[in-house]
């Protein structure tokens, strides 16, 4: 089977979050499968300075607009990327004008004013490079950033004989964000008019990418079972709720896996000492040196340290860990973070730092040395997040015996469960308030103090597997759903 992705991220190359880990990581891990696997990606300037120059495969294809034409080349960006699982091809979307940008979507003041524009040719562009270069099985296209893709399959190239069998799944990796856009987005897009209704691109008077990928899909995906769920309800669901329950036949949660390529703690270059869940020494020798990396070297034994490494966002709960701050450093810990966000946040972090030295330490900023420190280093690692669509630090965590303590909510749910007659790998609070966040603090470090329970719990989650073959079966069912449904 051929599968096209359609992304706006893909590690290492454009990175702000979890969609560019997830765009590296599964096509890889679905080539290993024995399928072919098609990435296009923005040719943004930071990319550029990454691949000076790659080989041209398509020097000219013509994107029309209502007065006006652009042209897009098709650059070769080689088949090695993500793991050693498998390979890809890559291809880069060339258009100076709509990506040689100092930003993928926007600046400090805010988004691109042409975002609908530079979005929409890239969907464009990639259905067209698609039929010279090889028309896939399947379109997988993910987020609001290409969910016109889907849109224009069922619009636009409606009567293209080469394009009309061809399906499209949706992944959705985060559905707070949508791509909202005034009206005359659907005249700049060459879209007909009759597609902007309630029931169709239209939200508040405006036009919504992503609501348009969730109508013109065929089948709609997101990053973990309980989000799926989570999504069809008023409280997460962003607006689009009614909608997606109108699909929840079509709407399926498949776990993100990770990389064990990268993240392991038997293998990781960017740690003091390797280490496994048969033979866990190394483990004390980077916790030495996480708390160095962090100028804290008096911090004792007995100590509970605890490791964040976020964005600094209200989303990631931190206005639990303010409202519990003082009381939290009372208990035995050292609270060591990394990450850069809001600003509230981060001037929080660094008073926190200021009143309370011998036991809290930020860095602001992110480093994926340190990264990998904190996951080996720290005891337990904190993600009390509001939402969280599926969450990868705590499967590292798990991975690198550094217990978790979550909030009940998405992958977070799905993959973290309480201790309970020695089978739990972490700990988690359900209601979203301070109290119940300490409480599962102290409930952690409780169990912390007895040796031989933590141990156990430690060796629970490292032998967990959280690797991409599994999901990417799933997909799979998924992919051959779809062609099956078109195919009729």
């Amino acid at each position: 089977m051929h599968i096209v992705f359609a992304a706006s991220e893909c590690a290492p190359y454009a990175k702000t979050g979890g969609l560019a880990d997830v765009v590296a990581a599964l096509p890889p891990a679905l080539s290993a499968q024995g399928h072919r696997v098609t990435i296009f990606l923005p040719y943004y300037r930071q990319v550029a300075r990454q691949v000076p120059e790659p080989p041209v495969v398509l020097p000219s294809l013509t994107i029309p607009f209502p007065s006006y034409n652009r042209f897009v080349r098709i650059l070769d960006g080689g088949k090695e990327i993500g793991s050693n699982q498998g390979s890809v091809q890559l291809y880069f979307v060339d258009c100076p004008e709509m990506f040689d940008r100092e930003g993928f979507y926007g600046t400090a003041t805010g988004d691109y004013w042409d975002n609908a524009e530079r979005f929409g040719l890239y969907c464009r562009a990639v259905i067209e490079a698609s039929k010279i270069l090889g028309v896939p099985d399947v379109f997988h296209v993910h987020d609001w950033q290409a969910a016109m893709l889907a849109v224009m399959l069922r619009s636009t190239y409606f009567f293209d004989p080469v394009l009309r069998s061809v399906p499209c799944v949706l992944s959705i990796h985060n559905a707070g964000y949508q791509g909202w856009f005034p009206p005359r987005t659907m005249e700049t897009l060459l879209l007909p008019w009759d597609m902007f209704t309630l029931d169709k691109l239209e939200s508040y008077d405006n036009v919504n990418f992503l609501k348009g990928g969730i109508v013109y899909a065929d089948a709609i995906t997101t990053v973990s079972r309980k989000y799926a769920e989570e999504i069809q309800t008023a409280e997460f669901g962003n607006g689009l709720d009614d909608m997606l329950r109108k699909r929840s036949g079509d709407l399926i949660g498949i776990l993100n896996g990770v990389d064990y390529s990268e993240w392991n703690p038997a293998t990781d270059p960017h740690i003091a000492a390797h280490y496994t869940a048969a033979k866990l020494a190394g483990k004390k020798e980077c916790r030495r040196d996480l708390l160095h990396a962090f100028d804290m070297k008096e911090v004792s034994d007995a100590t509970a340290v605890l490791g964040i490494v976020s964005r600094f966002a209200t989303q990631k709960g931190f206005d639990l860990i303010e409202q519990i701050s003082a009381d939290l450093m009372q208990e035995d810990v050292a609270l060591l973070v990394l990450g850069t966000g809001e600003p509230y946040f981060e001037n929080f972090f660094r008073g926190l730092a200021s009143r309370y030295p011998q036991k809290m330490s930020v860095k602001v900023g992110y480093d994926n040395g340190i990264a990998h420190k904190i996951e080996a280093g720290a005891d337990i690692f904190l993600m009390p997040s509001r939402y969280e669509p599926c969450g990868l630090n705590q499967i590292y965590s798990l991975k690198y015996g550094t217990v978790p303590v979550v909030r009940a909510t998405g992958g977070l749910d799905d993959t973290i469960y309480e201790e309970h007659e020695g089978q739990g790998n972490g700990f988690k609070f359900h209601g979203y308030n301070p109290q119940d966040l300490l409480d599962a603090i102290r409930r952690a470090l409780a169990v912390r103090r007895v040796p031989a329970q933590w141990k156990a719990m430690m060796q629970r989650g490292m032998k967990q597997d959280f690797s991409w073959e599994q999901p990417a079966r799933e997909y799979v069912q998924v992919y051959e759903r779809v062609v099956r449904q078109r195919a009729w």
